[in-house]
């Protein structure tokens, strides 16, 4: 077993830090709480900073809270509706051991009038992220939040196969981000570090690996097509090796994380291809 956590040898920069954002409860997954729960205290206690937050719906609050429970804070991510984040974020407030890390808002009808609400609701520094829908409302949507400072949520794939966008649209989306300067976080889809096609259902999925590079080529003024249609890993693998710092630290401040229902995957994927160093035990 591989266990990266601190104090393991790793790339000399947090590029990954707090990338995977622990989705158990969501599909293809679907963990029931019961298991999910304590299995993201072992998660945390085995890969240290590498994971992000739990994410939760707001109406699943009450069952998570029944089984959180430790000497440590149990961050969470709570999805929920404007109209529903009072009661949710008054739940994490009220638990001793649920600690907000972020807040995810789900595609709204009108997003100018959903940031407005959210500012009176959401605690300051706490990162928003509004999921941006897919097709002409897309860039209205991200407008409001570059107005706002929030975040951008991004959809990669899902369970049927019109979910997973082009990497022409993907690209465009990445673009609108960047060109704004509102950081996104991805969600659904991105199982591996690079692009690939599941033999089980044939959906060609992309890679997480790609994204970031993706986004450092936008950055830079290039463009972002190409990076997220490669299939090669060793390019991948090339193009973030000696990043520095500042470089890394850019990159994830516009690719903040992503969800995902298997933590360790993305995590094996990166051992694998020496991007992240661990000891076995």
């Amino acid at each position: 077993m591989v266990v990266v956590g601190p104090g393991a040898g790793r790339m000399n920069t947090p590029l990954f830090d707090a990338f995977f954002d622990d989705a158990a409860l969501f599909p293809p997954g679907d963990a029931p709480m019961a298991s999910a729960v304590p299995a993201h205290t072992a998660l945390r206690a085995r890969y240290g900073d590498l994971v992000g937050p739990f994410v939760v719906p707001g109406a699943r609050l009450e069952e998570l809270a029944a089984l959180a429970s430790g000497p440590t804070s149990f961050g969470v991510s709570v999805i929920a509706a404007p109209l529903d984040l009072p009661d949710a974020l008054a739940r994490v407030r009220a638990h001793p051991v649920l600690a907000l890390a972020s807040v995810e808002v789900p595609v709204v009808d009108d997003a100018r009038r959903a940031v407005s609400e959210l500012a009176g609701i959401v605690p300051d520094g706490v990162p928003v992220a509004v999921e941006v829908p897919r097709g002409p409302a897309r860039d209205e949507v991200l407008d409001a939040l570059a107005s706002a400072s929030y975040r951008a949520k991004v959809r990669t794939g899902g369970l049927v196969a019109p979910a997973f966008p082009s990497p022409g649209e993907l690209a465009a989306t990445l673009g609108a981000c960047v060109a704004r300067g509102v950081a996104f976080k991805c969600t659904a889809g991105l199982h591996h570090a690079v692009r690939h096609t599941d033999p089980a259902t044939g959906f060609t999925h992309h890679g997480f690996l790609n994204v970031l590079v993706a986004v450092d080529a936008l950055r830079a003024g290039g463009t972002a097509d190409g990076w997220l249609a490669e299939t090669d890993a060793s390019r991948l693998v090339a193009a973030v090796t000696g990043w520095s710092p500042e470089r890394s630290a850019a990159a994830r401040a516009a690719f903040t994380s992503f969800g995902t229902c298997s933590v360790t995957e993305p995590i094996d994927d990166l051992t694998a291809l020496g991007l992240v160093e661990g000891t076995r035990s």
